[in-house]
């Protein structure tokens, strides 16, 4: 790597810290989910984050957008919300010096850098889907002509964990499009009543811009180059095969588990260890990093048997256990 190139990149993860700082001063404590955004950000995938009311979800996301220049747009699902809603629409137009219509494709909120998208289980599975091309492929098909979306992009939807009557679970194929599961605890007695000191005065904070979108842009790119070591990469491979009972050595995998985690799992566990690497300001992927992205990526791609519910274990306990078994724990 030239050394005017290595230069700049170093000169990119000094910052990250700042953006860290910035965030900080609106978003009190979640410093472990508020990572594993950024994780998501520059492993270019997407996360799905799971908490009661009240936690700052949503103002966590607009925070992130102000303190990196990135266009941002929320987007509230509902029963009635339509896949055009999403994506958008094309209305008749008329050419005032020809006289001749035509249809005119109007972009919908899905074209920003940053999307929001709030209580994404209270949608039917029709306007769930139209998000699928989006996630996987940074693309938009409408009418036989494809609208390529701008890059970042980056979907942070949100959920509910409690409130489940009127809501559509998400489908396995949708799950699976999220890089991270990201699940969000109540905040600590000291966090808690700092936010009831920062919120209920008159003081506000300003946000400064710490990124760029191009910036953001070479900073995937570098994620990329991390390194991880050959031996590391096969712990990942077990990792991900042990949770799948035809191939697990573990009775509590070929009890509880109906089908575990397909090969997107190890890419997107790896992506986010050298994600995770850089944000710690390392070149190389070290156990610890898969060690504790392996709960957020693999929670959400394992079908657990109805036994499992009924006796109370949960899919992070059974990630646990696989953890060790592999020598990663």
């Amino acid at each position: 790597m030239e050394s005017t190139l290595l230069e700049e990149y170093r000169t990119l993860l000094d910052k990250l810290p700042l953006l860290k700082t910035e965030i900080q001063k609106v978003i009190v404590g979640q410093a472990e989910a508020v990572e594993e955004v950024l994780i998501t950000l520059l492993a270019g995938g997407h996360c799905l984050l799971e908490g009661v009311p009240g936690l700052a979800k949503t103002l966590m996301v607009e925070t992130l957008a102000k303190a990196m220049e990135l266009q941002f747009k929320r987007i509230q699902f509902t029963p009635d919300l339509m896949p055009g809603d999403i994506l958008g629409t094309e209305i008749l137009e008329e050419d005032q010096s020809t006289g001749k219509r035509f249809f005119q494709f109007n972009r919908g909120p899905i074209f920003s850098n940053l999307i929001l998208a709030d209580e994404i289980n209270r949608t039917p599975p029709k306007t769930q889907a139209a998000l699928l091309e989006a996630m996987q492929e940074k693309k938009v098909t409408y009418a036989g002509n494809t609208h390529i979306l701008p890059d970042p992009f980056l979907i942070i939807a949100t959920q509910n964990p409690i409130e489940q009557s009127g809501t559509y679970p998400l489908p396995e194929a949708q799950m699976d499009r999220f890089l991270l599961y990201i699940k969000l605890d109540y905040p600590s007695e000291r966090e808690e009543l700092e936010v009831l000191e920062r919120t209920t005065g008159t003081a506000r904070q300003k946000l400064h811009a710490v990124f760029s979108g191009l910036e953001i842009q070479k900073l995937k790119d570098l994620t990329r180059q991390v390194h991880i070591d050959g031996e590391l990469m096969k712990k990942v491979n077990l990792l991900v095969r042990e949770t799948r009972p035809e191939n697990s050595a573990l009775q509590l995998v070929k009890k509880y588990v109906e089908w575990g985690a397909g090969p997107r799992a190890g890419q997107s566990l790896i992506l986010c260890a050298k994600a995770r690497a850089l944000v710690k300001g390392r070149f190389s992927v070290i156990p610890e990093d898969i060690n504790l992205l392996a709960y957020p990526v693999l929670r959400h791609r394992l079908s657990l048997h109805f036994r499992a519910a009924s006796e109370k274990v949960t899919g992070d306990q059974l990630i646990y256990e696989v953890i060790k078994s592999v020598g990663l724990g």
